[in-house]
């Protein structure tokens, strides 16, 4: 049995530690939060041994996993504090608000040994991934464009002031919504080489941005487009889509089915023919022993305990979805909020963690970097 704790009693908190006591191989030994009414209902009605000191937590109940549900500006401290004792993390996304914390993370977690993973739970989606494996294997050819997609009705009026409405919160179109959505191209196509055309804009928020849209040059000159939109009441909720075009076909997915076209020079693999097929996610999605929003979030939370398993037995892990693939999403995040104010274009981190070489010429500016000029003449003008 792997001795587990959980920190943070909110809805994705709530949602996880169902999960884990479902579990049969996990051992829930504590749930951290601030005091309040949640912690002493959990208490109260779980048996569990409830805390309000996270650290006092780990040295007292001495874990060998932990999960983390607080808020993201949390992240990096209660990361590292766990990895430090030698405790395999599980944390909600986005994993920091830094990339520089993020990194330090994934260096320290290599150096302790201990097992990683963010909850970008599309990763386990049947249909996605299908996609992840036709592209592996080559299916439709060199990819010239992706389309990367979410929408969804979070924010429809103006609101007070929440989490969602502060970026420094970890709130926000971008780190909410769009980061699942980066995270797959990611997994897809590697990371960006250059960010351009970005833009982050308000519908309803007065402190963060309600829709994102960013140009990503990817590698070997094939290119992809990120739309996403949380302010969109036509979606009756979160909605995400791929659309991958390449030299043999074209492949579509969201979470209910992956839709693959084969021209006719394609050989389709096994189970496929040319034209068009369609694979759903009842079909793609292996059972799971238990059911709570879907079969992704057990499924996630299975894989993060049989790597900590094999982290607790010292044992390598396989490193899927783990700190180092979610640092480069967080990199990806700051250069897309840096085009969208104008900055010079910047390279994204590559899989083995360096950066690679600016795909977009250092000319090749953002509208707004461009506007600049103009701005600075209108300014004297007025002065005058």
């Amino acid at each position: 049995m792997l001795k587990t704790v959980l920190v943070g009693a909110g809805k994705m908190g709530i949602s996880h530690l169902s999960t884990l006591r479902a579990h049969p191989e996990v051992e829930l030994i504590g749930v951290c939060d601030q005091p309040g009414f949640i912690l002493e209902v959990l208490g109260k009605y779980t048996g569990l041994p409830v805390f309000t000191d996270y650290e006092k937590m780990l040295d007292s109940e001495a874990p060998q996993a932990v999960v983390i549900a607080t808020p993201t500006p949390h992240h990096y401290s209660m990361a590292k504090a766990a990895i430090v004792r030698g405790i395999s993390v599980f944390c909600e996304k986005p994993l920091t608000l830094s990339y520089s914390q993020s990194q330090e993370l994934a260096v320290l977690a290599a150096q302790h040994q201990v097992a990683t993973q963010v909850g970008y739970h599309n990763r386990f989606v049947g249909s996605f991934q299908e996609v992840h494996r036709l592209v592996a294997a080559g299916a439709i050819g060199k990819i010239s464009h992706a389309m990367a997609e979410s929408y969804g009705p979070v924010v429809l009026r103006e609101k007070g002031k929440t989490w969602r409405s502060k970026r420094s919160a970890g709130g926000s179109c971008l780190y909410d919504y769009a980061a699942h959505t980066i995270d797959l191209l990611h997994w897809y196509l590697g990371t960006p080489q250059g960010v351009r055309g970005s833009t982050t804009s308000s519908i309803f928020s007065s402190d963060t941005d309600d829709e994102v849209y960013s140009n990503f040059q990817m590698a070997a000159q094939s290119t992809a487009h990120l739309s996403v939109n949380w302010s969109d009441e036509s979606y009756r909720k979160m909605t995400t889509r791929i659309t991958l075009w390449g030299q043999k076909g074209r492949i579509v997915a969201d979470r209910q089915e992956c839709k693959v076209y084969f021209n006719s020079s394609a050989q389709p693999p096994p189970g496929y023919q040319n034209g068009w097929n369609v694979r759903y996610t009842t079909e793609l999605t292996q059972p799971v022993w238990f059911y709570l929003r879907g079969e992704e979030y057990s499924a996630e939370i299975a894989h993060f305990i049989a790597q900590s398993q094999l982290a607790a037995q010292g044992q390598p892990v396989d490193g899927f979805n783990d700190f180092a693939s979610a640092g480069q999403v967080d990199h990806t995040i700051e250069l897309i909020l840096a085009d969208a104010a104008g900055e010079a274009p910047r390279s994204v981190p590559s899989a083995s963690g360096q950066p690679n070489p600016p795909a977009v010429p250092a000319k090749t500016l953002s509208v707004g970097r461009l506007l600049q000029p103009i701005r600075r003449l209108l300014t004297s003008v007025g002065e005058k």
